[in-house]
């Protein structure tokens, strides 16, 4: 009985600590979704995404370095020793693992200038390991599509800085028993609140 109790706590305790990274990624992108900028201003760029190249697993639309969608979100920390606002560039995109893990590692790639001099800087926050894909999706109030750009005039307000409604994000977790098929992805559905109303920033004087 004793050793069952024993097996049933490091079993348990494995689970809980498998789970957390993933808790933790979805909380950071749920933050990040949740905050984004209209596009338009001087600090915001479009939001404009295209479907992705796919991995050696076949998934398709999944994001490697480089080539995912930004988004511009007002989650930076402001303090007396950094020089940058609140609001940042965000994206997200897959590495292959140094250390011999499976699946490829999750990174949360961050600018904090978004007015350079020369070259913008990028910082990397690795979020987590075993990921196979990870997939957009833009809700525009009918129906859900694998890309978005916000540089194209919406029909029902003739505005050309429009954002979703929401979006989906889909984690393809690595899976090591292949015979038990693969796994349903983790999906997290963000609503967008932000409305923009124009396309011109006016200055209040």
């Amino acid at each position: 009985v004793f050793f069952s109790a024993v097996k049933l706590r490091n079993k348990t305790s494995e689970a809980i600590e498998r789970s957390l990274p993933l808790q933790q990624t979805l909380d950071i992108i749920k933050r990040d979704l949740s905050n984004l900028v209209p596009p338009g201003g001087t600090f915001s760029g479009q939001l404009q995404s295209t479907p992705t190249t796919s991995t050696p697993t076949g998934m398709s639309d999944s994001l490697n370095q480089g080539n995912g969608p930004q988004f511009y979100t007002a989650v930076g920390i402001v303090d007396d020793n950094a020089p940058w606002g609140e609001v940042e560039c965000v994206s997200y995109y897959l590495a292959l693992p140094t250390n011999n893990t499976p699946g490829m590692d999750l990174f949360r790639s961050v600018t904090r200038n978004l007015l350079p001099v020369t070259q913008a800087q990028t910082d990397s926050q690795f979020l987590m390991s075993g990921v196979d894909a990870i997939t957009f999706e833009y809700y525009d109030g009918n129906a859900w599509q694998n890309t978005w750009d916000s540089t194209q005039v919406d029909p029902a307000t003739g505005l050309t800085n429009n954002l979703p409604t929401a979006i989906k994000l889909e984690l393809q977790l690595h899976n090591d028993n292949n015979a038990a098929g693969t796994p349903a992805p983790v999906e997290l559905v963000v609503p967008i609140m932000v409305v923009a109303r124009t396309n011109v920033t006016a200055t209040i004087e």
